[in-house]
């Protein structure tokens, strides 16, 4: 397979992922009827119907430049 072709094919990676996110979400609320998703600093609920309930606040989302490395910090042991 040809550097070209490759580059193409891991040029495309985020739009397949993004149709999978969405095929998942809609078999999600066709199985079960809910989804959870994380919304502005909130873990919603919504529901088949279009309701939409919030569960709780989570930590809002950190903005990450394209292409940029971020590392989970490392928590000290607690005895």
């Amino acid at each position: 397979m040809s550097q070209v072709s490759m580059r193409n094919m891991e040029a495309s990676i985020p739009s397949q992922a993004q149709i999978a996110a969405q095929r998942a979400r809609l078999q999600a609320l066709a199985i079960s009827g809910k989804v959870l998703e994380a919304r502005d600093g909130h873990l919603v609920e919504i529901a088949a119907n279009g309701t939409v309930r919030v569960l709780r606040h989570i930590a809002k989302p950190i903005p990450v430049a394209l292409g940029a490395k971020r590392f989970r910090a490392h928590r000290a042991a607690q005895p």
